[in-house]
């Protein structure tokens, strides 16, 4: 089947075109630091020694998480004066790969047989 071939490349290079967002959401604790700043007041931001006083981590492992989520397209920051606010707001480009690489990854194996009781 070379047209089942085509697609489950075509999947293998979205798939790491979404490295960066699946290694992101990936952990643990910055799965926790977006829920803690989705459940801050307003969800408008907050300072990363606002967000390390709701987690368990240190300040710069909060700081080395929050640049993962940001290089990531996950949370995005404003600058006011001196002060760097964080808040969680995905790049589109990035969640638009991520939903096309699973939304074609369900569509492939939904085709393919089931392979639980193959032998060699």
């Amino acid at each position: 089947m070379p047209d089942q071939q085509d697609d489950i490349l075509r999947l293998a290079e979205e798939f790491k075109n979404c490295r960066k967002i699946l290694l992101a959401l990936g952990d643990e604790n910055r799965q926790h630091l977006i829920l803690t700043m989705m459940e801050m007041e307003g969800c408008g931001g907050a300072r990363v020694s606002e967000i390390k006083e709701r987690s368990h981590l240190s300040r710069p492992a909060v700081s080395h998480h929050i640049q993962i989520l940001k290089n990531a397209g996950i949370v995005k920051m404003r600058r006011e004066g001196t002060k760097n606010y964080y808040y969680f707001d995905t790049d589109a480009q990035a969640m638009n790969g991520l939903l096309q690489m699973l939304t074609h990854a369900k569509a492939i194996m939904e085709r393919l047989p089931d392979r639980s009781e193959w032998k060699e």
